[in-house]
């Protein structure tokens, strides 16, 4: 009886405890099995519930941020990329839930969280397109476009400017990133792998390390020129050195050297137009181009392009020459090595020289060397002569020399430790001859006789008049000059008063390789080889061979392009 009335009583207790209202202004303590951001709360009164969890919400917002990019660390803060606690009232809610209720009610929420304990997540948020713009301010000063390695040749020494990669950073997917690894554990520093792209420049530093070793060299003897065809030489080989062809490029002495203006720097000197002598802005390049061509093909060099003058030259053997006329005529060489190559020009004194720099590979027991080979001369014929009033009777002024016309080809050599072992056409060339032109002054007036009285003494005796028997000349004047800077006048071949040919001999044709000459090296009868380096291209200074001095064009003489109409000559200097 006893036990029942002791049961009932407690029931009601329970029961008026259930029913009772909810206790409030005393210190409630949160329950265990609380945690807020992954920190436990459980067992601290409310408030300092909620001081411990806005100490560790100051904690997140001042978290180290790293922002790798390429390997350049960039460090912030949360709160420095904009990111704010975005769910205070959540955890506030939480806490306030175990602060209220009866007994029984914070008996059963206790007993809850023993047996499933709840992590209310700290949310750290901030609007995505502030944090991208804040990623590209940031990133900003890294952002580079790719460049080049530069090369250039100081007293003797090649001076290599480094390469830099380009870099461009994606802020959008960056921002992406961002976003998810602020999600994870903030106990720690976060490092963020920015979304970046790098592109490489074309010519690396150690792409252009490589160029050390003289692949060909040639050199021409301007000793003869003017001054402004001088001129024009040092200024034309300055536009194309330095210039560098990586595998596969191609350098064209035109482009290099064009405009042909007075504002450029050239001045005017005698130029070839329609087979005549003119003067021209930029007169005597083609010297350039010829001296170029020779150190490409030491070199071994792919020519792309190059076209013989419409006159033989004085600076080079026939057929080792090359003109520029506009871009009808034109020097194009071509790098055919898988490395790059230096093209060095200029002028010292009287010598105008082109080297070419790049990676030795060819074999040092192997030579070249090229031979010019006289095919057939055509002679010029008489001079021409043009009357001019404006000189006295007699006198006889020459405006323009004499030039042979010539048939010729180019063969290059190839000797092994010295033994020719093969023997290749390169081209076939003809050049033009042309006559003297002389201005000449107007026929001397015929001497009229006149009566003369006979000489004192015996009767019926005459003294002849001075110059009877005979009729009165003036006496010519001799060659007033020349009629074109670096001119020179050269007496023609073959036979006097008409113009003959001699036939070329049977040969292979252009571009065929033909057996070696039987004798070591040498030429053939007729043929003449510059010099060649010990390395499979000339010696460096190496001076081009001078051509015959009969029939050859004056030192200087540049290529013109003809109009292609009838209109007013238009001369352009070529190479």
């Amino acid at each position: 009886m006893k036990n029942r009335i002791l049961t009932a009583s407690l029931a009601a207790a329970w029961i008026s405890l259930a029913m009772a209202p909810p206790l409030t202004g005393w210190a409630e303590v949160v329950p265990d099995g609380l945690s807020v951001g992954g920190q436990s709360i459980g067992g601290l009164d409310t408030e300092e519930a909620r001081q411990k969890i806005e100490d560790y919400a100051a904690d997140i917002s001042a978290q180290t941020v790293i922002l790798d990019v390429d390997g350049t660390l960039l460090e912030t803060t949360v709160e420095g990329l904009g990111f704010t606690w975005n769910n205070p009232d959540v955890v506030e809610e939480s806490i306030e839930e175990y602060e209220t209720g009866n007994i029984v009610q914070r008996y059963m929420k206790q007993k809850d969280l023993s047996r499933d304990p709840v992590n209310i997540p700290l949310d750290m948020a901030a609007d995505k397109e502030e944090v991208v713009s804040l990623v590209e301010n940031w990133c900003a000063p890294l952002i580079r476009e790719a460049q080049d390695a530069s090369i250039t040749r100081e007293n003797g020494q090649f001076v290599v400017t480094p390469s830099q990669t380009g870099l461009t950073v994606d802020a959008q997917a960056t921002g992406e990133a961002i976003f998810s690894a602020l999600e994870g554990d903030l106990s720690q520093p976060v490092t963020v792998k920015a979304a970046v792209t790098v592109t490489e420049p074309a010519r690396t530093t150690e792409m252009l390390s490589q160029i050390q070793d003289v692949l060909g060299t040639f050199s021409t003897d301007f000793s003869t020129s003017g001054q402004a065809r001088s001129t024009n030489l040092k200024v034309g080989a300055a536009k194309i050195n330095g210039h560098v062809l990586m595998p596969g490029e191609t350098l064209s002495g035109y482009e290099c050297m064009q405009p042909f203006t007075r504002a450029n720097g050239y001045a005017s000197a005698a130029a070839y137009e329609n087979g005549q002598v003119v003067d021209s802005i930029g007169g005597g390049v083609c010297q350039i181009a010829t001296t170029l061509y020779n150190a490409a093909l030491y070199a071994e060099m792919e020519i792309t392009q190059r076209q013989n003058h419409s006159m033989v030259v004085s600076y080079v053997p026939p057929s080792n020459d090359a003109a520029i006329a506009g871009t009808y005529k034109d020097i194009k060489i071509t790098n055919p090595y898988d490395t790059p190559i230096y093209v060095e020009g200029g002028t010292s004194g009287r010598t105008l020289t082109f080297t070419i720099y790049g990676k030795e590979t060819r074999p040092a027991n192997r030579t070249i060397k090229f031979q010019s080979e006289t095919l057939s001369v055509q002679d010029p014929g008489e001079p021409i002569t043009q009357v001019d009033p404006s000189l006295a009777p007699g006198a006889r002024v020459r405006v323009q020399s004499s030039h042979r016309g010539l048939k010729s080809r180019l063969w290059k050599c190839v000797y092994i430790d010295g033994v020719e072992t093969e023997r290749t056409l390169l081209h076939t060339d003809t050049y033009n001859a042309s006559k003297a032109v002389y201005r000449v002054g107007p026929a001397a007036p015929a001497v009229q006789p006149t009566d003369i009285p006979p000489a004192q003494g015996e009767a019926g005796q005459e003294t002849p008049a001075p110059g009877e028997g005979g009729d009165q000349t003036v006496p010519q004047t001799p060659d007033q000059g020349e009629g074109a800077p670096g001119q020179t006048e050269a007496p023609a071949q073959g036979t006097p008063g008409g113009q003959t040919e001699t036939p070329a001999p049977e040969g292979p044709s252009e571009g065929q390789t033909a057996p070696p000459a039987p004798s070591q090296g040498g030429a053939a009868e007729g043929q003449t080889a510059p010099p060649v380096p010990a390395q499979g291209g000339a010696a460096e200074g190496q001076a081009a061979p001078q051509a015959p001095a009969q029939g050859g064009a004056a030192e200087g003489q540049t290529e013109v392009q003809a109009p292609a109409a009838p209109a007013e000559p238009q001369p352009s200097p070529g190479v």
